[in-house]
């Protein structure tokens, strides 16, 4: 869904003097401009405003399209955005689809047992994620499937099971809202479920952030402002970095403290949090979900957890 404050992939696109290859009412395929495409790969969803590069594997918003082609930072993108574009447009718009591509049929409580060892083979405590989760009935192309189903503040849902990765529009955050000045943001709920496992704690008393999307982090900034101290509990890899250097630009009234280094050799903490749990002998295991507890700070002087 657009962010109406902003200019549309495909005007951004034309602005640039690039246009599509291929055009058709809901999308458009494109030469990629990152590099040589001989073979339009390069796709514009017209109605979600959304792009994704066949090619390499990668794809986003408005905001993750201005950062790659114009080398910048979150922070640099968005106000570039704001400035050059906050004018009223008069920009055709695409027609609604008759039907999405993903419908959902029925929300159930979290129960099947597929869903369960799924969530069991990822080591994440099953009472909890009941807590937080559903199980989400919903139809592809006229073929029916079923997943787990983890609700955004838009009433988007993101998806999970042992085979499939993926949402139902509008994607957006999510957000646990306590009245505390300290906030935990995770990049997905897997994560977030992962902390909650280790620390053995449904309810946690400071507020959350799952942004379900790195895309998805300038929606978060209004939320996270609000708070003293932000714990970033964000992936080790380029995206992850990157955003731990927006949330450091954006939030400038906040301290941001970086939670990965707890983490450091894994991927993220569900990789960590798997690594440790699933250790053969039980009393290793045990002794590693200690650890665990000590190594995330506890609720010390306004910055613990």
């Amino acid at each position: 869904m657009r962010n109406s404050n902003y200019i549309s992939i495909r005007q951004y696109l034309e602005n640039k003097g690039i246009y599509p290859a291929k055009d058709r009412m809901y999308y458009g395929l494109y030469n990629s401009p990152f590099r040589e495409d001989s073979n339009p790969s390069f796709k514009v969803d017209y109605q979600q405003d959304l792009w994704y590069d066949f090619g390499a594997n990668e794809g986003g918003s408005i905001v993750d399209l201005v950062m790659k082609m114009e080398a910048c930072s979150l922070a640099k993108a968005l106000r570039r955005l704001e400035n050059s574009f906050s004018f009223q447009r008069n920009v055709p718009t695409v027609p609604t689809s008759k039907e999405s591509a993903i419908k959902i049929l029925d929300v159930a409580p979290l129960t099947h047992p597929a869903l369960l060892n799924y969530l069991k083979a990822r080591s994440i405590n099953t009472d909890i994620a009941k807590h937080y989760c559903s199980e989400v009935y919903y139809s592809i192309a006229g073929k029916n499937y079923f997943a787990i189903g983890f609700p955004n503040d838009a009433k988007g849902w993101e998806l999970r099971n042992r085979d499939f990765k993926g949402g139902i529009s509008p994607k957006h955050i999510t957000t646990y809202n306590n009245g505390s000045d300290t906030v935990m943001v995770f990049e997905g709920f897997m994560d977030f479920l992962s902390y909650l496992s280790l620390k053995d704690n449904p309810s946690p008393t400071i507020d959350t952030t799952v942004l379900n999307s790195t895309a998805n982090l300038s929606k978060a900034i209004p939320f996270l402002q609000s708070h003293k101290t932000a714990h970033a509990f964000l992936d080790n890899d380029d995206a992850g970095r990157k955003t731990l250097v927006s949330l450091r630009e954006l939030l400038t009234s906040s301290e941001v403290v970086d939670q990965s280094g707890f983490y450091r050799n894994h991927k993220d903490l569900n990789e960590y949090w798997q690594d440790k749990s699933m250790l053969k002998n039980p009393t290793e295991k045990n002794n590693a979900t200690v650890q665990v507890k000590r190594q995330i700070p506890m609720k010390k002087k306004g910055r613990g957890l």
